[in-house]
């Protein structure tokens, strides 16, 4: 390889590397415990993305409603319901949409981004993005 090739190679590099897709399932694990909460599928529709619950891994909270959501959500099933809503990709970063916290039913800013191939960064805030809490989720292989 020649000494152009390289360099162009070594630029490209990090593109490649960020290029990774959101989209798939993904474990969340709570930012205050520790403990893996859900496992999520985050999904993209007309370049929008959002992510929905598909199983609660704690079996007491597996059948709760979202009895303090607001709107089409309130008194839903969490297993199911569509908590990200709207993401736009821009440029690493997912961004401009919203994100659904179930267990207080309230909607907040949200922005994730990828800091690895198997671990997403979910930031969720009210304003500024410093007004906030991040969870990170993980990448849920396919058995």
């Amino acid at each position: 390889m020649n000494k152009i090739q390289y360099h162009i190679l070594l630029l490209l590099l990090p593109l490649v590397i960020n290029a990774q897709v959101v989209t798939g399932k993904w474990k969340a694990i709570d930012d205050v415990t520790g403990k893996p909460l859900a496992i999520l599928e985050i999904y993209e529709i007309e370049g929008k993305i959002y992510g929905k619950v598909l199983d609660i891994l704690n079996p007491k909270d597996r059948h709760k409603v979202c009895s303090n959501c607001s709107g089409e959500d309130k008194d839903k099933p969490i297993i199911g319901m569509t908590v990200i809503k709207g993401l736009i990709k821009d440029g690493f970063e997912y961004n401009s949409g919203k994100i659904l916290d179930p267990k207080h039913g309230r909607l907040y800013k949200c922005f994730i981004t990828l800091e690895s191939k198997d671990q997403l960064k979910v930031r969720g805030y009210i304003g500024f993005s410093l007004f906030g809490r991040t969870q990170y989720w993980y990448r849920v292989k396919s058995q």
